[in-house]
């Protein structure tokens, strides 16, 4: 009678025997032979034995959590979304990065080329002409040599583009911004109105922002389109400070719009700023470092150029890509493979886009804004 009403103890404070722990057990399928279980499913069925969330949950391993749900008290975690957050357990990569929710890097180049496909505002020859001109060595792009007596773009019909609806939204984007670093930005309600504008257009009221959106969510990165709109918006164009600690700086300014820091061009990765600031004698491009394999628009560039009295040694960009399409792959590289190299294929060619992240602040619940995004050039 003793030993039976210490077991009865033991129960009723939620101690378990062998048979009813997860000692050794966390991440196993459901065995019957148990009382309880020591899997994920275990907390939707409830019946998780009464130490798993000391052993199973707060376990710094992603053995048998991948693709969990998010839960505060843990120490690291193990689904789609850490790589973002920089909150992962150190096997993650290991154990998760192809389970779950992550994606591929077969599943990346799908879906790029499922954009590509759906670009139906990119430019055509018909509406957009280029002269690259000079080639240099990649050894030459230093000198600050103009090798090239005439601009890059020779002809663009501006009216066949820029009445498109998403072409309108980046134009009154790109002059919001003072291209000086160490100088605070301040937007009025019209100017944050504008940026709203410019990803409900691309990404809500178009084929490619609209199928990226629905690749996320079968993913579980996204739980609705307005979470999507929401955090795009933040990543993009919440401000941080480059310098003297100064709210100078996002994502969205530098690689759309472009930046002068340290004496130098910073950024600068979008074709129709460039065609802009060209057209208007504000920018002379000098020559180009690399030409992508495709002979039909987009096709990616690397550039020298000197805007307004500062030098680009090389600025990569994709030319002759919508909006959508340049703020589409920029996100699915970022949001996937976070400073990393992300690997596209586009009409059957590869394109790489490097990703860095801004670690220096942060927005949300530690997550990081966009540092910069580019073509990577051979």
């Amino acid at each position: 009678m003793k030993v039976l009403a210490v077991l009865v103890l033991c129960v009723t404070l939620g101690f378990s025997n062998t048979l009813d722990s997860c000692q050794g057990r966390c991440g196993y399928g459901t065995d019957s032979n148990y009382s309880c279980q020591c899997n994920p499913a275990c907390e939707r069925y409830n019946d998780c034995c009464s130490d798993y969330a000391a052993i199973c949950k707060a376990s710094t391993s992603c053995k048998g959590r991948c693709g969990e749900s998010y839960n505060s008290q843990n120490e690291c975690h193990c689904n789609s979304l850490c790589p973002q957050y920089n909150n992962c357990c150190s096997d993650y990569n290991e154990l998760c990065y192809n389970a779950g929710g992550a994606v591929t890097d077969a599943e990346i180049k799908s879906i790029s080329e499922r954009l590509y496909s759906l670009d139906s505002n990119k430019a055509s020859a018909s509406v957009l002409v280029i002269d690259p001109q000079a080639l240099v060595a990649s050894s030459q792009t230093s000198s600050e040599t103009d090798r090239s007596s005439k601009p890059l773009f020779s002809f663009l019909n501006e009216n066949a583009l820029f009445s498109k609806p998403t072409y309108a939204a980046l134009l009154s984007v790109l002059d919001n911004y003072n291209r000086m670093t160490g100088q605070a930005e301040n937007f009025s309600s019209q100017q944050l109105a504008e940026q709203d504008k410019f990803v409900r257009e691309t990404m809500s009221n178009t084929q490619v922002g609209r199928e990226l959106f629905a690749f996320l969510y079968n993913k579980g990165i996204y739980k609705s389109e307005e979470d999507f709109i929401q955090d795009l918006k933040m990543m993009w164009f919440g401000l941080y400070s480059r310098n003297n600690n100064q709210l100078d700086s996002s994502g969205f300014e530098h690689i759309f719009a472009g930046e002068i820091k340290g004496g130098k061009v910073s950024g600068f990765h979008n074709w129709i700023r460039f065609y802009l600031l060209e057209k208007s004698g504000k920018l002379n491009y000098y020559s180009h470092s690399f030409n992508g394999p495709w002979t039909t628009f987009p096709d990616v560039l690397g550039m020298q150029f000197m805007w307004d009295g500062y030098y680009k040694q090389v600025g990569s960009a994709v030319i002759g890509s919508s909006p959508e399409f340049d703020f589409a792959i920029y996100s699915l590289c970022y949001i996937t493979r976070p400073g990393k190299q992300c690997h596209l294929s586009v009409g059957g060619s590869t394109l790489i886009i490097q990703t860095y992240t801004w670690d220096n602040s942060f927005y949300g619940d530690g997550k990081k804004f966009i540092g910069s995004a580019y073509p990577a050039t051979p």
